[in-house]
């Protein structure tokens, strides 16, 4: 099969902790955009703030990571919070690194009508990229 490969857009603070117990999570925990992706596919996280509600402006690609799980399950962190996850197995040595030198090279920004308005892309929380955008983040992240 081959692999997809996926930007989800999710705060530093938030990347950390699913880097750290091996697991994404998208969206706000719903289990759609987890359901989009399959064992095999590459995730690569893009971090707009440090932290969701009081972040500072980061603009960055924070993790990459190949889909290990076979399917999104729910994680109870509050009795009110269940979020879906779907595990991910990260490439710890990726170095943090700023969308801003690429934006000119990825194909997926410069298709827009309006590459200058890249930004409005990450609102949609998860989108799939080509493999030679995939290529180009990841060998910017120091992943080869």
């Amino acid at each position: 099969m081959v692999p997809k490969y996926w930007i989800g857009v999710v705060s530093q603070s938030h990347v950390e902790r699913g880097v750290a117990g091996g697991f994404c999570q998208l969206c706000h925990g719903k289990a759609t955009p987890l359901k989009r992706m399959k064992k095999g596919d590459w995730l690569i996280y893009y971090s707009p703030k440090t932290d969701m509600n009081q972040g500072t402006p980061l603009q960055s690609f924070t993790a990459i990571g190949t889909v290990i799980g076979e399917k999104a399950y729910e994680f109870e962190m509050t009795p009110d919070f269940r979020p879906f996850r779907l595990d991910v197995a990260y490439e710890k040595s990726a170095k943090v690194t700023k969308i801003a030198p690429l934006l000119g090279q990825l194909s997926f920004i410069q298709s827009l009508k309006n590459p200058a308005k890249w930004g409005i892309l990450f609102r949609r929380g998860q989108f799939e990229i080509p493999k030679s955008d995939f290529e180009l983040i990841s060998s910017a992240m120091g992943i080869q």
